[in-house]
C-alpha cells in the first residue's frame, strides 16, 4: 500500500527511510524519522531528505559519537528537525469516574506542552449539545473528557447497497478510552468535560476500535491508527463538518506543503501546512505509556488538547486523515486510508 499513500517522487526515499529508521530512532532525543524537505536558516530548500525528529536540538559537541545524525544517508540529506514532547490528548488528560466526580489523571512523568488558548465562537461553541451532531464537535467515552467528532460513516460492505449501521468517527484514546472500554459502552455529546452526561446527552454507543499497542522493555509494536467508531441511530448524526462541509473523496497521497484544514472541539477551525509524509513517531498517552506509530502526516501546530478525533482535509475538502496528538509545534495525522481499512468503514462514496 506504500506506492498508494505517498506520491511517487518519495517511493525511492521511503526505501532509504526503511533501511535506516530503526538505527536513527536509537539515538538520544530522536522521537521520529520522516520524509519531508531540508531547511537552512529557516527556509525550505525544497531538497527531499529524510527528516530525523528530535524533542529539543542538542548541540552536537555534547553528543556521542553514536547519538550524533550523520548528515546524509545513502546519499540522501538528513534534516533534524525539533517537534518537542508529543502527547495524544483529551481535553485536560483522561479521566476516571468515581461515583458522579470525575478525577483527572495526567501524567506524572511529562507535563503536556502548552497550547494556544482557544478563540470564543459565542452560542455556536463547539462544546455544546448538538442534535443532529456533525463533525467538530465535542463527544466522549463516559470515562473520558472531550474529544472531536471527525463525521459520520457507515460499514465499506456491502457497496453499492444498504448501509445496516451507521457510526460516529473519532480516536481511540476519544471513544474506547485508550483500550480500557468495552464494546457497548455510551458515548456522550457534548464529552464529559463539557457537561454531557449519562444517560441525558447518550449519542451512541461504542462499536468497535483499532487497539493501541505500547512499547514496553524489549518490545517496539507499530501503530498506524488511533481510531475508533460508535454506532448511532442515523438521525443524530450529519455526515458535514462544521465550518468545511461534506468530505468530497479521498485525497490518497498528501505531499509536503500540502495545505489542509480541520474543525476540532478545541481551537475550532485551523489550517496547517504539510511538513513530514510517511512518518514514524512515538507518542505520549500518560502514565507513562508510549506507543509507536508509522506512516503518519505531520502539519505545523493546528490543534490543542480535546482536538483529537478532527478529520483533516485538503482545501477542496478532500478526506486526508485523523488528527490524534501533537506538541507546541507540530500536529499528528493518521492516514485517512488506514483508518477507513482497519475499521473497515467508509466514509465518502468517491
Amino acid at each position: 500500500m506504500i506506492e498508494q499513500t505517498l506520491p511517487p517522487e518519495f517511493i525511492g526515499l521511503a526505501e532509504v527511510q526503511a533501511q535506516h529508521e530503526e538505527e536513527l530512532l536509537a539515538k538520544e532525543n530522536v522521537v521520529g524519522v520522516g520524509l519531508g524537505h531540508k531547511w537552512s536558516h529557516g527556509r525550505d530548500t525544497g531538497e527531499d531528505a529524510l527528516t530525523v525528529l528530535v524533542d529539543a536540538k542538542v548541540d552536537p559537541s555534547l553528543l556521542s559519537t553514536s547519538d550524533a545524525v550523520p548528515s546524509s544517508v545513502d546519499d540522501v540529506r538528513t534534516d533534524v528537525q525539533e517537534v518537542g514532547v508529543i502527547f495524544a490528548g483529551t481535553a485536560l488528560g483522561e479521566a476516571e469516574l468515581t461515583g458522579d466526580a470525575t478525577r483527572v489523571r495526567r501524567n506524572d512523568d511529562l507535563a503536556p506542552p502548552p497550547v494556544p488558548a482557544a478563540p470564543e465562537v459565542g452560542v455556536q461553541a463547539l462544546t455544546q449539545k448538538m442534535r443532529p451532531a456533525m463533525g467538530g464537535f465535542s463527544v466522549g467515552h463516559v470515562n473520558v473528557t472531550a474529544g472531536t467528532i471527525a463525521t459520520g460513516c457507515y460499514d465499506a460492505r456491502p457497496f453499492p447497497g444498504v448501509p445496516s449501521r451507521y457510526y460516529l468517527l473519532s480516536n481511540n484514546h476519544v471513544l474506547a478510552n485508550s483500550n480500557a472500554a468495552t464494546v457497548g459502552d455510551p458515548i456522550l455529546q457534548p464529552g464529559r468535560a463539557d457537561g454531557g452526561t449519562s444517560p441525558a446527552d447518550v449519542i451512541g454507543r461504542l462499536s468497535r476500535f483499532v487497539p493501541i499497542k505500547f512499547l514496553s522493555p524489549g518490545s517496539s509494536p507499530t501503530n498506524l491508527v488511533d481510531a475508533a467508531i460508535a454506532e448511532v441511530p442515523f438521525h443524530v448524526l450529519n455526515r458535514q463538518i462544521y465550518y468545511i462541509g461534506h468530505v468530497t473523496k479521498m485525497y490518497a497521497a498528501p505531499t509536503v506543503n500540502d495545505i489542509v484544514q480541520k474543525t476540532g472541539r478545541t481551537t475550532n477551525y485551523t489550517t496547517g501546512r504539510v511538513q513530514n509524509i510517511n512518518a514514524t513517531v512515538d507518542v505520549n498517552y500518560g502514565g507513562g505509556r508510549v506507543a509507536r506509530f508509522t506512516r503518519q502526516i505531520i502539519t505545523t501546530a493546528m490543534s490543542a488538547g480535546g482536538d483529537s478525533g478532527s478529520l483533516v482535509t485538503n482545501l477542496a475538502s478532500e478526506g486526508v486523515g485523523l488528527l490524534f496528538a501533537g506538541s507546541a509545534t507540530v500536529t499528528i495525522v493518521n492516514h485517512l486510508n488506514f483508518v477507513q481499512a482497519l475499521l473497515g468503514i467508509r466514509i465518502t462514496e468517491r
